[in-house]
């Protein structure tokens, strides 16, 4: 039986388990003193799920390419009372993905990275006869290879302390075919195989790793698609609830994943994605 003493306030609930200690269920939400890496956080979706773990209470470092972006990205967090870092690096560069580990380490302030959200990612749109061997394999290196072994590295510190969350980043393109998309649809195919193979090999450290697939969100990779009023309709007439997704729609399932309160689910992917593969 659960006693709830109070309903209009849930951060001040009080809860009785069974004759259990008292414990707020709300408290497994909470990100405090958690560190995360999030790759791609200048901007779009991994910018918007650095800007929600911090809001939550965890300290975020974000990571990505362009200096003047991820600036912005780091302030806008901290005007917002969260604590953000910035590293700038270039995950394509494979070799490299060890001391760029390290760096991250080094700007947490206890040397560990309790989570990772690999929202880094490359979409070329590129029609079937135009795809080079080296289009494909950045398209693959970047979107697949990269969230697997630069992952690996923080993979030793979660194990220790018994505590570790991974969020890989799917896509509508993981179980549909669009056109112009045929080496991102295999690596985002790829991802959803890659987030159960992780679970598989180390959930059993409490290392829970989980995959969200969002729909059409207004993004740098979606201008296209949001640019052009007849494929923004038609992208939000795919879905049963009849709109596109905006960025705050992803801040529950960030949180979610990356709290307490998904410690018994792992190798999932789950669709943010307004009903659109629900048809």
């Amino acid at each position: 039986m659960i006693v709830c003493t109070s309903i209009s306030r849930a951060k001040n609930l009080t809860w009785a388990f069974n004759g259990m200690n008292d414990k707020n269920p709300l408290d497994q939400f909470s990100l405090d003193q958690r560190n995360f890496v999030i790759t791609g956080g200048s901007s779009g979706i991994g910018r918007a799920m650095a800007t929600y773990l911090a809001l939550a209470g965890a300290s975020v470092v974000l990571l990505a390419r362009r200096e003047d972006e991820l600036a912005t990205a780091v302030d806008d967090i901290r005007d917002q009372g969260g604590e953000a870092e910035a590293l700038v690096a270039d995950l394509s560069q494979r070799d490299n993905l060890a001391e760029i580990a390290r760096e991250c380490k080094a700007k947490t302030n206890n040397g560990i990275v309790d989570g990772i959200v690999n929202a880094a990612g490359v979409n070329l749109r590129q029609p079937v006869d135009e795809i080079t061997l080296e289009s494909w394999d950045l398209t693959l290196n970047l979107n697949l290879a990269i969230p697997f072994f630069f992952t690996r590295e923080f993979i030793p510190e979660m194990r220790t302390q018994g505590y570790g969350r991974v969020i890989n980043i799917a896509s509508l393109q993981s179980s549909r075919a669009f056109p112009n998309g045929l080496p991102y649809g295999a690596s985002k195919g790829g991802v959803c195989q890659l987030t159960r193979a992780m679970a598989e090999a180390w959930s059993k450290d409490n290392i829970c790793c989980n995959a969200i697939a969002p729909g059409f969100f207004p993004t740098e990779l979606t201008a296209a698609v949001f640019g052009d009023d007849s494929t923004r309709d038609w992208a939000s007439s795919q879905t049963t609830m009849g709109r596109n997704g905006q960025l705050e729609d992803l801040a529950g399932i960030t949180i979610f994943f990356a709290s307490a309160a998904s410690g018994y689910i792992t190798g999932q992917t789950l669709h943010i994605d307004g009903g659109f593969t629900a048809r």
